[in-house]
């Protein structure tokens, strides 16, 4: 199904969307059992999943122009095969642009969604959905950003060794961390500068230690994605990056009591004025349904 072409100002672009883990979670990742083009809404599984909610009929419908596909991998996979599960959700969604390429175009730039517009496609991007995903590895994340990644959550529902989640906002549950650490930041611990110094190396040389996480996704031009993180470690990351952050399926704390949901302090030091440069802006994607 193609429609006529519509002004990219009245697309919408969705910050995330979890069919990538259905059709793993469904059909083992295998495409040849997943008809993209078929109204999902009458076809079992994806009918009676309160998560499955896309195809290509409601996207075209629904205008949008621009799309992420999230690259999910559960918390379970942590410390074990979480970046091969990873991986293996990238292959997926390129093998989805691929197969339906009349509909989707790969994209990971500005200009790559603009000439996916001109082709009256959607822009089909990549973001990975908590860092538990790299393996505690800045390669693992640079390799990521080479296949096309373009934003990572720092967390899911599980804290990994260097951010809490938000799970540690729930009663009864307790800070691992107290937000982000030193890797998750970016700093080189006076230890290891000290150990770099011995063997004749100086830390600017020495990137791997003295980026860490939200200091290489800046460099590299990832996008940050705190949702799922504690209030700690969004206002560590906050003040951690020197580039704008997202949460890209969050809403205000205020209107919906859900611990993934961003706090006025935080949303509010984002204001003209407030406790952080202009530089830092902010986009939040809906999500109103209870953890």
């Amino acid at each position: 199904m193609r429609e006529n072409k519509t002004n990219l100002s009245s697309q919408r672009c969705h910050r995330h969307n979890d069919l990538p883990w259905n059709i793993r979670k469904f059909v083992h990742n295998q495409l040849r059992e997943f008809n993209f083009n078929a109204d999902l809404r009458s076809v079992v599984p994806w009918s009676k999943s309160a998560w499955s909610h896309t195809d290509l009929l409601r996207l075209r419908r629904g205008m949008v122009g621009g799309q992420f596909w999230a690259a999910y991998v559960p918390c379970e996979s942590q410390h074990l095969n979480a970046v091969q599960l990873t991986l293996e959700q990238i292959d997926l969604i390129k093998r989805l642009i691929d197969k339906y390429a009349q509909h989707l175009q790969f994209a990971s730039s500005a200009k790559e969604i603009m000439e996916a517009h001109e082709q009256n496609r959607i822009a089909s991007l990549i973001g990975v959905e908590g860092g538990h995903s790299i393996g505690n590895s800045l390669a693992v994340l640079r390799i990521l950003y080479d296949l096309g990644v373009r934003y990572m959550t720092l967390t899911h529902t599980c804290n990994t060794p260097w951010a809490d989640s938000s799970s540690v906002e729930h009663r009864g549950k307790y800070p691992e961390h107290g937000g982000l650490t030193e890797f998750g930041k970016r700093c080189i611990t006076y230890e290891a500068e000290k150990l770099l110094s011995k063997y004749g190396v100086h830390s600017e040389e020495y990137v791997p230690i003295r980026t860490a996480v939200v200091g290489e996704m800046n460099r590299l031009g990832m996008m940050v994605d705190l949702s799922h993180a504690s209030v700690r470690t969004m206002k560590d990351a906050l003040a951690a990056s020197k580039a704008p952050v997202m949460f890209s399926h969050s809403s205000a704390f205020a209107l919906c009591n859900s611990s993934r949901n961003v706090p006025d302090d935080v949303l509010k030091s984002l204001e003209p004025g407030g406790s952080l440069p202009p530089s830092h802006k902010l986009t939040i994607g809906p999500y109103p349904e209870r953890n």
